[in-house]
């Protein structure tokens, strides 16, 4: 009777295998050397001084015409010196620095857009680091499809280490995840470290984006935007955005604490079915390995149930690892499913205990 739990993990192995399938069907963004298309590129950011000059480097470094872009950073009520006049920054020709008119990052990326210039948006972090062509690969893709919104890829920066490889794996896992449903035309996830979208379409949008809750900037324009079909993926290495890692299990777990603390205000069916599915495939596991410690034959369909699980994880990731060049981390793939399900219980238990400081998030 114990083995008819696994039916709990059916919904998920499908929903992900067909993922997968999708993946498979990606093909690489092929773009011209001079698109022309200005973009304005905003930067909200808190407390991040020591990140910027960094991102503002690689901002100066593209190969794309800098009368072409503008660089607008928005400091929101900074404890140390993020807003820094204009003045002192001789690297970029387009570049605005202001304060946010608000509070919270999404005041502060209301405000970056109100002063843009550009048609299109890209929202980025204070803390990521772009590559050369990043910009001519993204306004080449714009001018392909004019989409809505395009979601671009991002990646935490490679660290030696176990807790930094289960986090690259867990990331890789999302990214696949992102990239499979924006592709098979029902988007569930996104990332403002890397994304871009219509300026008209974020105005005519703006009311939906929950302005009550902290995070979620960008996941809620994603659900409102949604609707007209004109979402993209934009598959290129050179797209990529490199991002930092959490420092400390505990920044890592909060971090996506406030990843899962909006998910209350939810309304697309699409995030909402795969939410509940992930969360029942690892109930699942942890429920059969809990019971396992009082009858021994449930350790066995606790080691089935990570192996169902398994399946289409090993596929997504297998997929995405091999697209951007990180096949060494599937050797890593097996220890980090079966610590898994307790990084699921200890992000579910902070939750409890929710926080708000939307600038120690990495997104």
């Amino acid at each position: 009777m114990e083995w008819i739990l696994l039916i709990f993990i059916i919904p998920y192995v499908f929903i992900l295998t067909n993922i997968s399938l999708k993946l498979k069907k990606i093909q690489p963004c092929n773009h011209s050397d001079n698109p022309g298309e200005f973009i304005s590129v905003i930067v909200p950011c808190r407390n991040a001084a020591e990140h910027l000059p960094g991102l503002i480097k690689c901002i100066g470094n593209q190969n794309y015409d800098s009368d072409l872009f503008e660089l607008i950073i928005i400091d929101d009520n900074s404890d140390d010196p993020s807003y820094i006049p204009d003045s002192e920054h001789n690297s970029l020709k387009n570049l605005k620095v202001l304060k946010n008119e608000g509070r919270g990052k999404k005041k502060a990326i209301m405000t970056g857009v109100s002063a843009s210039v550009g048609s299109y948006i890209i929202t980025t972090d204070a803390d990521c680091l772009p590559g050369e062509k990043w910009l001519s690969t993204i306004a080449a893709s714009i001018q392909d499809s004019r989409p809505d919104m395009l979601i671009c890829p991002v990646m935490l920066e490679s660290k030696p280490g176990f807790f930094n490889i289960f986090q690259e794996l867990e990331f890789l896992g999302l990214q696949g995840i992102t990239a499979g449903t924006a592709v098979a035309g029902y988007p569930v996830m996104c990332n403002g470290a890397n994304l871009v979208f219509k300026k008209k379409a974020y105005l005519a949008n703006v009311n939906n984006l929950h302005p009550e809750i902290p995070s979620g900037d960008d996941i809620f324009l994603l659900h409102s935007l949604k609707k007209n079909n004109n979402i993209k993926w934009l598959e290129s290495e050179e797209a990529v955005m490199i991002t930092a890692s959490s420092v400390t299990l505990e920044d890592y777990i909060n971090q996506r604490n406030r990843w899962i603390s909006k998910a209350g205000a939810y309304s697309d069916r699409d995030t909402i079915i795969l939410g509940l599915v992930t969360f029942i495939a690892v109930l699942t596991q942890l429920v059969t390995l809990l019971a396992g410690m009082f009858r021994p034959e449930f350790l066995l369909v606790f080691a089935a149930a990570v192996l169902l699980k398994s399946f289409p994880d090993y596929l997504i990731l297998g997929n995405t690892c091999k697209r951007y060049g990180k096949t060494q981390l599937m050797k890593w793939f097996l220890p980090c499913q079966l610590i898994y399900p307790f990084y699921v219980a200890a992000v579910v238990v902070r939750s409890v205990f929710p926080g708000s400081d939307w600038n120690k998030a990495t997104h």
